[in-house]
């Protein structure tokens, strides 16, 4: 990533660039923003600031830029908060006297700080919003100097990181003091997207003066702690992504106490302390000043989220009494909105329209379709129509996925029904799934090895081909039996609305589990099987059995992760148990072991089951 203070080195947007953005969403990896992504953001940063002659932007682009310059003044301030730390900030003030609200945006988790989203912020001034950004303190690009030392970005903050703790509460409460100052705004929101969400909800639970009117908190949580650790099982993957992300070195990017946290996570030690901490960065935490501030809150989130997965945040939301609205998408985190927060491309792009609509009713007073919008909407998978490009070999949505509406969450499940796991299925090799209980069988597999079951290839990106209509499909024949379990029901026949099973809601899994070893990790995964024997995931997650006492049994019930999804007539449901999953700690590699004999079994007045929402 290029240094933006070198403008020499950044060229010409292009059309193709802008479409790319499109395509890809913003993130190159989970540890790397997508290429285009940077040098728009980049190109609009020198731009703004007259840091460059050159033109730049594309025709679309210097227009709206033009646009808002008519009408506003940038600013590139530097905010101070309480104990001295110095905030990169942009703001847009709109001309005129005639009061308007402001929008503040804390950044996402990025190097980039708050220079991803130049073009929301436009955007946010066209719809008559002040606006003012800022990069969370610690956050941005850091760059080692050859004789020693660092220079930060200009969009950097000083700092260390303090993941939406209180020092980052205080800070928003901080810019909040700087806009009534110097913009004098009828009404306050926060807009955020991934680490910026959090904050918002924060902030808006925190401010000593209850200042903020509303949020919209995009790819969110509500709890960080159960984001990062639960069912004992720890989300390493999730946690190295995001420490790889903060735009220069761990040791000085966080303090002393959060670097031996994090040394701790990843290590497994001092768990209930990490626990402690991500429970007070948690929005979850403080829902009854959330309730009793009365802050209207717009969530987005998706099924397949792989950061801050997406029961936390059904949990949280049902928590709140204030106006709210859930959007829950196809995809993994910030698929949805990414690239519509980021540039202009043909069609509207809905997760972001819909959240300035919630702004522009609670915030700028429009009269428009929210009041009438259902509390929860949820976007089925994978329901869109897509046809395959002959140039790429990539399928492309010509009809997008469908949506349903839902008074509340708790209305999205109508009914539940069990299969009961059974000692042999449709295929011989396996066990089944079926309507009647049995006992006094086992399935048995050597734990300890990655299988072909896996809940996704890579963080972020395999969500990202889900959103643009190309979910990961598994050829279940390349399972290795020695290493997981199977259990498949037999092909299903259509139902009354179409499907062969419409899930809606959290499975649940219940099954008697011995093991040779004294911990054992199980990472339970639910596929869609069609005829020719290759899989989509509905949902998965992982749960680590500890003290136990090999040889014996041990049952136990824990919940997957929500999902929204047609099966089609014909098609099986196939229930996978394997032992590791490249997003998760496991017992074994904890315990510095190799392998063990995990036994599933079913057992009398505990029958194995899976207990499947529908709707």
């Amino acid at each position: 990533m290029s240094n933006p203070q070198d403008d020499n080195e950044i060229s010409a947007v292009t059309q193709a660039q802008v479409a790319g953005i499109a395509d890809h969403g913003i993130y190159a990896s989970a540890t790397e923003l997508d290429p285009d992504a940077v040098h728009l953001a980049q190109a609009l940063f020198a731009t703004l600031s007259g840091s460059t002659e050159q033109p730049l932007l594309t025709p679309e682009l210097q227009q709206l830029v033009e646009q808002v310059r008519a009408k506003a003044t940038f600013g590139f301030p530097r905010i101070t908060a309480d104990d001295g730390v110095r905030l990169s900030a942009f703001t847009i003030k709109l001309n005129g006297d005639q009061p308007r609200p402001v929008v503040i945006v804390p950044a996402g988790w990025t190097p980039l700080g708050w220079i991803l989203f130049t073009y929301t912020y436009l955007q946010l001034a066209l719809r008559g919003y002040h606006v003012l950004a800022y990069t969370p303190r610690g956050i941005g690009q850091t760059f080692p100097l050859p004789g020693g030392g660092y220079l930060d970005a200009p969009f950097t903050s000083g700092g260390t990181i303090d993941v939406a703790g209180p020092h980052d509460w205080a800070d928003g409460s901080t810019v909040i003091d700087y806009a009534q100052e110097h913009f004098d705004p009828s009404k306050v929101a926060f807009l955020g997207e991934s680490y910026g969400s959090g904050i918002s909800q924060l902030v808006a639970a925190n401010d000593p003066a209850a200042r903020v009117d509303a949020v919209v908190a995009l790819s969110t949580w509500g709890n960080l702690a159960t984001s990062l650790y639960d069912n004992g099982t720890r989300h390493l993957k999730a946690v190295d992504a995001l420490v790889k992300l903060t735009g220069g070195p761990k040791e000085r990017k966080f303090d002393p106490a959060t670097l031996q946290l994090l040394e701790d996570f990843e290590a497994g030690k001092n768990l209930d302390y990490v626990v402690d901490w991500g429970t007070e960065r948690a929005p979850s935490s403080y829902a009854d000043q959330t309730n009793a501030r009365n802050v209207p809150t717009f969530f987005s989130n998706t099924w397949h989220e792989t950061l801050f997965p997406v029961n936390q945040v059904v949990e949280h939301f049902e928590r709140l009494t204030v106006p709210k609205h859930l959007n829950l998408w196809i995809g993994d985190h910030a698929a949805p909105e990414g690239a519509g927060l980021t540039s202009p491309f043909s069609g509207p792009n809905l997760p972001v329209e819909e959240a300035f609509a919630w702004l522009d009713h609670h915030v700028l007073g429009v009269s428009n379709e929210v009041p009438s919008w259902p509390t929860v909407n949820n976007q089925i998978m994978f329901t869109y129509k897509t046809q395959t490009d002959p140039a790429t070999g990539q399928n492309v949505i010509t009809e997008p996925a469908r949506r349903e509406p839902a008074d509340s969450w708790a209305d999205v499940t109508t009914s539940t029904e069990h299969w009961y796991l059974t000692s042999v299925g449709p295929d011989s090799r396996d066990g089944g799934l079926a309507t009647d209980e049995e006992s006094g069988w086992k399935r048995e597999f050597t734990a300890g090895q990655l299988t072909e079951a896996t809940a996704v290839d890579a963080l972020v990106a395999t969500g990202q081909a889900e959103w643009k209509g190309n979910p990961k499909t598994y050829p279940t024949d390349k399972f290795d039996r020695q290493h997981l379990a199977v259990w498949t029901s037999a092909p299903l026949p259509v139902g009354a609305k179409g499907a062969a099973r419409r899930v809606r809601g959290v499975p649940e899994l219940t099954l008697t589990v011995r093991s040779s070893a004294a911990s054992t990790t199980l990472v339970a995964y639910l596929f869609d099987v069609s005829s020719d024997a290759t899989a989509r995931i509905i949902t998965h997650e992982p749960l680590t059995l500890t003290d136990l006492t090999p040889g014996q049994d041990r049952t136990v019930t824990w919940r997957l992760q929500a999902a929204g999804y047609d099966l089609a007539a014909d098609h099986r449901l196939m229930l996978v148990v394997n032992s590791k999953d490249m997003l998760y700690s496991d017992a074994l590699t904890d315990a510095g072991a190799d392998s063990s004999t995990t036994t599933i079994t079913s057992v009398d007045g505990t029958a194995a089951r899976l207990t499947l929402p529908l709707g």
